[in-house]
């Protein structure tokens, strides 16, 4: 007799890509900076959707009709860079948009390298000035959208996906 087959298979845990192992570029008029006062970044692109009446149902489906990107991260505030992409902004009108690559590698894990480009990335708003009296450290929430990305690694599939 033939030994069962085992149809659960799991993941290694070698294979969790760490969440520290990454890192941020933004491109801005041309000239590149590592953004390494990162210290979370989170980009979503969510699809709007229109209800669809359909005859003979009794609830509604749904179409894609379009999408938004949004992002936020946290970064320790010890760079004036996106401070002054604002001020800029307020004296001139004239609105700054940049790109910004996210890469996660961790070579440990299978899975590979995973990188992000978000495009046309644009500020929504910046801490223009901050203390803590009660904190370690200066930290600020920069919140933006974005209009595309791309990506030009995408993360393998592991062994025993398929």
């Amino acid at each position: 007799m033939a030994a069962p087959i085992n149809a659960i298979r799991t993941m290694q845990a070698k294979d969790v890509v760490n969440a520290r192992l990454a890192s941020a570029y933004v491109t801005v008029n041309g000239e590149r900076f590592l953004l390494f006062q990162a210290k979370t970044l989170e980009a979503k692109f969510e699809k709007s959707k229109s209800e669809v009446p359909i005859l003979g149902r009794v609830s509604s489906g749904h179409k894609a009709t379009g999408g938004n990107g949004t992002g936020s991260m946290t970064i320790y505030k010890n760079t004036s860079r996106f401070t002054k992409m604002m001020k800029d902004y307020k004296d001139t009108g004239s609105d700054i948009y940049f790109d910004m690559q996210i890469t996660a590698n961790d070579p440990t894990s299978d899975a590979g390298e995973e990188t992000i480009i978000l495009k046309d990335c644009n500020l929504d708003s910046v801490v223009v000035a901050a203390f803590d009296t009660s904190g370690d450290w200066l930290e600020q929430e920069v919140d933006f959208t974005f209009e595309d990305w791309e990506m030009p690694t995408a993360y393998k599939d592991l062994d025993g996906m398929f």
